[in-house]
């Protein structure tokens, strides 16, 4: 044991070690702009004050977390922080380096055709666009994390298929995902965008899961916001893989056990019907419309929790349904090729990485897409399938929101005309 915790400790001193060189690298590349714009004696103790800082902060936090209960509160500062300072400064290096390059060219030029070989000083006015394209990100992230982080917006699909029952023609449903309640810190902005969402009048209101960060007791403060929520026809929800406690050391595994019933509670108190690889139908005039939700269900090293055959066990052969299944890589591995076909499938789980460009008909895209295909919005498949991707109704670690703004999602059935 002691040998184990040796190790572990071990590695967290370098992973902080080399996070902490890694920052210093670019921070010193990054001075060469600042300092050649900036030529006040001032420029060096301001700059490597903030840097000092950062670092103090950075080891404090660390040291903070590593009982292994990871406060979100504190990652979300140290997240901040990071972001704030080192994706500017990875920006300004970009002209910088290309300007490097361009001066050792000059000079290994000058050195092999015998000319004097000093090399080219650095030109002011690269630097200067080094900072201008720097404070770009900069601005855009500290519009993220100041406002952006609620800058709830509603996005609305309308949805054809062949299939839909005629009594279901004009059914609206109102999807929010990854509500990760501890992360929160203003209620006022959270109420308005709960309100948000009633005020879509939708038929039936859908939580794709996360409800929390790591345990049950973050969302206690927020049961009485919650619960405000108002479809026609209910409020149905499901877990995510946050949800389990998977990333938090319990002291016991029945205390993991009780915080996941504690959060199965919440669910009820909040007036959600949580679905655990079950379903439901809406009866209308003698027809129906299913749902099903799955427990989660993802790829290593994320849990396979959902039972995608449980849940869809007494839906009929022919039935229109609609699944909720927290992790979009789920729609590939196991829904597409179900021998039920499963009309619309809702997820979330990416939360467009929470940053991301989008302009409607033009672009859209976020880092995130590397790791996930489906990522955000709709991808319909040429059998009539489709798959919708929420993009998060919160957000979880880095405290804001940069182009990839929390979402409500307004869809609408239609039946397509033969």
């Amino acid at each position: 044991m002691a040998l184990i915790l040796s190790i572990h400790s071990d590695i967290m001193i370098f992973r902080i070690l080399f996070t902490l060189g890694f920052v210093l690298a670019i921070d010193l590349y990054a001075y060469q702009a600042f300092k050649t714009v900036f030529r006040s004696t001032a420029t060096p103790w301001i700059y490597w004050g903030i840097t000092v800082a950062y670092i103090v902060l950075s080891v404090s936090i660390s040291l903070l977390m590593s009982s292994g209960k990871v406060d979100y509160k504190y990652l979300g500062i140290l997240m901040g922080a990071s972001i704030l300072l080192a994706v500017p400064k990875l920006v300004a290096i970009i002209p910088l380096l290309i300007e490097d390059i361009t001066r050792l060219g000059q000079f290994l030029f000058r050195a092999a055709t015998t000319q004097p070989t000093t090399l080219p000083g650095r030109r002011t006015f690269v630097s200067q666009i080094a900072l201008g394209l720097a404070a770009i990100p900069f601005i855009g992230i500290i519009d993220g994390i100041w406002k952006g982080r609620y800058r709830y917006r509603v996005i609305s699909h309308t949805l054809e298929f062949e299939d839909l029952p005629d009594e279901f023609d004009g059914f609206t449903i109102a999807q929010i995902s990854d509500i990760h309640s501890g992360s929160f810190d203003n209620q006022e902005k959270v109420e308005y965008g709960v309100q948000m969402v009633n005020e879509l009048g939708a038929d039936a209101i859908m939580f794709t899961g996360d409800m929390v960060n790591n345990i049950a007791t973050e969302a206690e403060p927020w049961i009485d916001t919650f619960k405000k929520l108002s479809g026609k026809n209910g409020v149905f929800s499901i877990l995510g893989n946050h949800d389990y406690g998977d990333y938090w050391r319990f002291p016991s595994a029945q205390a993991k056990v009780d915080n996941l019933n504690r959060l199965k509670e919440i669910h009820a108190e909040m007036g959600m019907d949580l679905l655990l690889n079950e379903s439901r139908f809406f009866e209308r005039n003698g027809q129906r419309l299913y749902l099903a939700g799955v427990e989660n269900w993802g790829l290593p090293p994320f849990p396979q929790y959902g039972d995608l055959q449980e849940a869809l066990n007494g839906i009929p052969e022919d039935a229109f349904t609609v699944l909720l299944s927290h992790d979009p890589s789920h729609f590939d591995a196991e829904v597409k090729q179900h021998s039920k076909k499963v009309h619309l499938t809702l997820s979330g789980h990416t939360h467009g990485m929470q940053f991301g460009i989008e302009i409607p008909g033009w672009i859209k895209w976020s880092p995130v897409k590397f790791k996930y295909p489906k990522w955000a919005g709709l991808y319909p498949e040429p059998d009539g399938q489709v798959l919708h991707v929420n993009r998060g109704f919160g957000f979880l670690a880095f405290p804001g929101r940069v182009g990839m703004w929390p979402e409500i999602t307004h869809i609408t059935l239609r039946k397509k005309l033969a």
